[in-house]
């Protein structure tokens, strides 16, 4: 279906990335078998190639992890100097489900109702199935933004609730004040976007200037919180599931916390065998090192 909304996530798809991040995306993609690359994250707004890229790879076909996304890190070397990316990798026809509500995930609708950018997509067949995808985050969005918020208001009101209620549900450290910094740096993306995402999944809505007022039924409230509080329950559940999933599953995660722990202390840490293959067994020893080597530099 083409309206409002898909039109904007088109536009939005089909803005200049980066040609490094294109090309680290689309070798990623040729390594995993991915018939789309979805690249997000702040990089995206900046166009920056410091710290670490954030993609998702979208595989052809059934999930076939029952707990996903599947977590990498990866690292290339670039005409700018060394890439580093962190990768998630499922199913399109999961993501499409998620994006839609139809899973008791709470993160995939609420993280791409934010930008995001396609840097690759196998045919045309793919990238429309994106964009739908993406449309549908919107859609699951705007609904429970609708229902959280308040009789009426200013779209940022409705977002805030929104983005206040899934931080709540999930294990994440977030800074009071979190969403309004999201709706702000990217006040562009979200400009018109919570009217369009209300049209496209039918929800009426009064509107003066930039006051809106949702026409839900309280049957309708009714049910869409409903909704919302079957999977807030299971957030922080889903959540701890990934985690300790991704413990022992996490590709590259002794690199990945090397690089953390030199960028945020300065101490270099040498990724043996060991640590490579062991990184939770191998965490007390690195910290114990990082310590001394930090008491050693403030003496």
């Amino acid at each position: 279906m083409t309206d409002t909304l898909y039109s904007r996530i088109e536009q939005q798809l089909a803005a200049p990335i980066h040609p490094e991040v294109t090309a680290m995306g689309e070798a990623l993609a040729r390594d995993a078998g991915a018939i789309a690359v979805l690249f997000y994250g702040s990089n995206l707004r900046t166009g920056s190639l410091e710290g670490v890229l954030d993609f998702y790879l979208l595989l052809p076909g059934n999930q076939r992890d029952r707990i996903w996304p599947r977590v990498s890190y990866h690292e290339a070397s670039s005409a700018s100097g060394r890439l580093r990316a962190k990768v998630a990798i499922m199913s399109l026809e999961q993501f499409g489900k998620a994006a839609s509500g139809k899973s008791l995930d709470t993160t995939i609708w609420a993280r791409f109702v934010q930008p995001s950018g396609l840097v690759w997509a196998r045919d045309e067949a793919a990238r429309a199935q994106v964009v739908g995808a993406l449309r549908a985050a919107a859609r699951t969005a705007a609904r429970l933004a609708a229902a959280l918020g308040p009789q009426q208001g200013a779209a940022e009101d409705f977002w805030r609730a929104l983005f206040r209620a899934t931080y709540q549900a999930e294990f994440r450290v977030e800074k009071p004040g979190r969403e309004g910094d999201i709706l702000s740096v990217n006040a562009e993306h979200f400009d018109g976007l919570f009217p369009a995402a209300l049209n496209a999944e039918g929800i009426t809505f009064g509107q003066v200037g930039e006051t809106i007022a949702p026409q839900l039924t309280n049957d309708r409230r009714k049910q869409i919180l409903g909704w919302w509080n079957k999977r807030r329950r299971m957030g922080k559940p889903l959540n701890l599931a990934r985690l300790v999933k991704a413990s022992t599953t996490f590709d590259g995660a002794a690199r990945y916390a090397a690089w953390k722990i030199e960028r945020h202390t300065g101490v270099p840490v040498e990724v043996t065998p060991f640590r490579e293959k062991h990184p939770l067994l191998a965490a007390p020893g690195v910290m114990l090192g990082v310590w001394r080597a930090q008491r050693k530099m403030r003496s």
